[in-house]
């Protein structure tokens, strides 16, 4: 499945250590494309793990994770507006 990951990690009560290690599991598992916004192709066993390595670090009182789930990416309809920096667009 094809996913985006949206995360706002409150800066209260060691917020800062915990948006690094909610950065670096994302960036495990996904593509960072900007700030705290990630996609990618996962399946859905890498994505049970993910979540399960999230866990730990969201605060279920001041933290927000959202993933947006598509069958692929071409279901996926994206429009840019401002600085267009598409991470996702690799050419081989």
């Amino acid at each position: 499945m094809y996913i985006v990951l949206v995360y706002d990690i409150s800066q209260d009560e060691k917020g800062q250590r915990r948006w690094s290690r909610v950065f670096k599991i994302c960036k495990k598992y996904l593509s960072h494309i900007q700030n705290s916004v990630f996609e990618g192709e996962i399946s859905k066993a890498q994505l049970a793990k993910m979540k399960n390595e999230l866990g730990p670090y969201i605060n279920d009182e001041l933290d927000s994770v959202i993933i947006f789930k598509s069958r692929q990416e071409k279901w996926l309809d994206k429009e840019f507006l401002g600085k267009v920096e598409d991470k996702t667009g690799f050419l081989l």
